[in-house]
């Protein structure tokens, strides 16, 4: 199935702000933090932002950078759990709907890729052609099944918070990317199985 475009570049302006942090270990671990983010050891990075959020939970940055590690991670739940966190301390925040609104499309994603990946197993396995054929037959039934509703309900919100981004950021440069996945979440939900060719990323 088609992927959501993963917009690493912008992703990655992830500001470590530590400039007001008091507490040395916390603004310790955010720097580290920030040095496995630009290596790509997302998984380091994220293991110092939790850490750092388990010393000091007011910085909106650090729900922020977690949320982006995990996308990249591709541990969409907990970059959502991270994101949503962060919003309950700076809603005003443009970035955090973006991200958010990635990392649901990408959730989205993983759900119907796995539930397929099920069923193309479930097909290798059978032993015989009219068993392949009613494992393939069930296939057509994935729309109707409760992973797509499960990713109809996180394209939803995806297209949400993206359009949220954009209200709060109408000159962003990313706009015409944002609108394409927007779209593609609409297609989604209301059923289209038309496939859209990919948004490009900025470089």
């Amino acid at each position: 199935m088609k992927k959501a475009l993963m917009i690493v570049s912008v992703l990655l302006v992830a500001v470590i702000s530590t400039a007001c942090i008091n507490n040395m270990a916390v603004q310790e671990l955010n720097n580290k933090a920030a040095e496995f983010m630009q290596k790509g050891d997302y998984e380091s990075a994220m293991n110092r932002l939790q850490a750092s959020l388990d010393l000091d939970s007011t910085m909106y940055e650090t729900y922020y950078n977690l949320g982006v590690a995990a996308i990249n991670a591709q541990k969409y739940d907990k970059a959502i759990e991270a994101l949503n966190g962060g919003i309950k301390i700076k809603p005003d925040f443009a970035d955090f709907y973006y991200s958010l609104g990635l990392a649901q499309s990408e959730k989205a994603n993983q759900i119907m890729d796995e539930a397929e990946q099920k069923l193309n197993e479930d097909a290798a396995t059978a032993e015989n052609v009219n068993e392949r054929n009613v494992v393939m037959e069930a296939e057509k039934r994935v729309e109707a099944s409760e992973a797509r509703s499960d990713a109809a309900e996180l394209k939803k919100a995806s297209a949400e918070n993206l359009q949220k981004y954009l209200e709060m950021k109408p000159d962003a440069a990313e706009r015409e990317t944002i609108e394409a996945l927007i779209s593609e979440s609409n297609s989604f939900i209301n059923g289209d199985s038309e496939e859209t060719a990919p948004a490009e990323s900025k470089e």
